[in-house]
């Protein structure tokens, strides 16, 4: 039988996350799994044998990724386990956690379903970025969350047209404009003003930032619909960020080219709960009064 293991990310900024890890490493080694952590988040995890790696590579052979701390956490590990395709399994111990599978007042459970390799795994719509410059590619990203394309200077706003589908849509002067998956529907574009999409959902969201235009509302697209913003040649610079970890610059005349991205992101789940009450829980909606289906019968 080939031997389990499992890569821990920590947020070791965090000394509940540090803690965390101890622990949880120290109950992965006693029970037979390998544990690897990424070099620079050894610290204090001296609990036996476990194999430090550098970044690249590091979800080879691994069965899954658990990530201690929040989604900044997560969205760091992602990119370590995207292109193997191993599922993360969040808990979150940062501030909303919304990507996180476990709350720390369960991770013993939690560990036990993971000990038991007693999870379900669903993959996530992600999106693949292309920046142009003169027609070349100069720069290639991909996000769980959201591509942004916003002012670099801020004192001006940007000028840029929108594309969808390989047709003109608007024309906007604004902040900027932010393209998100049903799982970044909660994040950055949410606080745009953007809609909330439930992840079983596959589309993608557009929505322009502090947009000076009549059309400036927030849509949802087809996922088979390429979207493209070109920066207006008269336009100040942009910067081109994903998933608020990776950017490039975009000078004017510039394109930005947006699919959904061919490989997902893999989640694991141990404590499944629907979309609705993770709203509810994450974003604590007051429900009070409610008196559900037995209301009327």
């Amino acid at each position: 039988m080939t031997a389990r293991t499992v890569l821990l990310v920590t947020h070791t900024g965090r000394p509940p996350a540090r803690a965390a890890a101890v622990g949880v490493a120290a109950a992965l080694v006693a029970n037979g799994v390998g544990v690897r952590v990424v070099d620079g988040e050894v610290g204090d995890l001296d609990v036996g044998p476990i194999e430090v790696v550098t970044p690249d590579g590091a979800c080879d052979g691994v069965e899954l990724v658990v990530v201690l701390g929040g989604d900044g956490t997560l969205l760091r590990a992602a990119e370590l386990a995207r292109p193997y395709g191993t599922p993360l399994l969040g808990v979150n111990l940062g501030h909303m956690g919304f990507l996180a599978e476990s709350e720390p007042d369960v991770l013993e459970r939690t560990l036990d379903h993971v000990l038991r390799s007693d999870y379900t795994v669903t993959d996530r719509l992600t999106v693949e970025v292309v920046v142009r410059h003169a027609g070349r590619p100069d720069w290639h990203g991909w996000a769980l969350n959201e591509v942004s394309v916003e002012k670099a200077a801020r004192e001006r706003m940007i000028e840029v047209v929108a594309e969808v589908d390989g047709r003109p849509l608007s024309r906007y002067g604004c902040d900027g404009l932010v393209v998100a998956t049903p799982t970044g529907s909660t994040a950055y574009a949410f606080s745009a003003g953007g809609p909330i999409v439930s992840p079983d959902v596959a589309a993608l969201v557009m929505v322009p930032i502090s947009a000076h235009a009549l059309f400036s509302r927030p849509l949802v697209l087809s996922p088979a619909a390429p979207i493209a913003v070109e920066l207006l040649a008269h336009s100040a610079e942009a910067i081109v960020t994903c998933d608020g970890r990776r950017t490039t610059a975009l000078l004017p005349g510039g394109r930005v080219e947006l699919r959904a991205g061919a490989q997902p992101v893999r989640l694991a789940h141990v404590h499944p709960i629907s979309f609705t009450e993770r709203l509810v829980r994450k974003f604590e909606l007051p429900v009070e009064g409610w008196r559900g289906g037995a209301a009327g019968s």
